[in-house]
């Protein structure tokens, strides 16, 4: 009986907590603001578990430089957030009907729901709080080009997310955080004295192939994309139209030049291999 009595209060508690998410913290109205506070309320939580697990865990956590354990506990934080807006990128890109061609009559380019403008709201977040972190030890966690990427970015999610604009577009270039992961396991190699490893090529290989599909390859058929249904872009608001073509174009702009700064640094590694 106390069990039973147990069980129906635990439902209850449930039922109440559903709601709430369902009419206050998920509410259309709503999703932007509760996603960004979201993102950053994520992005606090991984920093902090980062840094408590590595200290117990990692040996070499504890004879890094200060600024190497933040930075340490921000690629953690950057890694999540990579694997979670790849994930949702890929969903909507080439899983979801959302924004295909076939299923809808609306216009690709104002196509949104709840659940691609909670993922965006989500980036937004973290992208305020790495921002945040870039100028408070800055330059330690990123130079002048990590700001103009991120603030760029922050730009052009946001208003996505707010609009409902371009979201297709957003999630076809957001999928490049694909490469994020692979540049920051290079980089916990490199700080825990693996840098002549097999582990540290490998990664190496990967990250070049993975740069090659994602910040180059899939950049050319965002344009192409563009190209096909830039009657549908124009039906956008003006600072939308900007946006799509302008920061992609930055954007693949800065991928170009950091991918020769990889194809160089793969090549020296492998020189030295041999």
């Amino acid at each position: 009986m106390l069990a039973s009595n147990e069980m129906m209060k635990f439902k209850s508690y449930q039922n109440r907590a559903n709601l709430f998410v369902k009419e206050y913290l998920l509410a259309d109205p709503l999703i932007p603001y509760t996603s960004i506070i979201g993102g950053v309320f994520a992005c606090k939580m991984v920093y902090d578990l980062t840094q408590l697990f590595s200290t117990v865990h990692f040996k070499s956590y504890s004879s890094l430089t200060r600024i190497q354990r933040v930075e340490w506990n921000n690629r953690s934080m950057s890694t999540i957030h990579a694997i979670f807006v790849t994930t949702m990128s890929l969903y909507f890109v080439f899983l979801s009907n959302l924004f295909s061609d076939d299923e809808f009559s609306e216009l690709v380019t104002l196509r949104s729901s709840s659940l691609s403008t909670f993922a965006l709201g989500v980036s937004v977040g973290y992208f305020i709080a790495d921002l945040g972190m870039i100028f408070w030890f800055f330059p330690s966690l990123g130079g002048y080009e990590y700001v103009i990427h991120h603030l760029l970015s922050l730009v052009a999610v946001a208003y996505s997310m707010l609009s409902g604009e371009g979201q297709l577009y957003t999630y076809m270039v957001l999928i490049s955080e694909t490469t994020t992961p692979g540049i920051n396991l290079r980089w916990y190699l490199d700080a825990a004295g693996m840098k002549k490893s097999k582990a540290y090529i490998i990664n190496g290989v990967v990250i070049f192939i993975a740069w090659m599909v994602a910040r180059v390859l899939l950049f050319v058929y965002m344009f192409y994309h563009v190209y096909l249904h830039f009657d549908q872009v124009e039906q956008m608001q003006s600072f939308g139209q900007v946006l799509v073509i302008v920061v992609p174009l930055v954007l693949s702009i800065m991928n170009l030049v950091w991918f020769s700064k990889i194809i160089k640094g793969l090549r020296k590694t492998l020189a030295k291999r041999q």
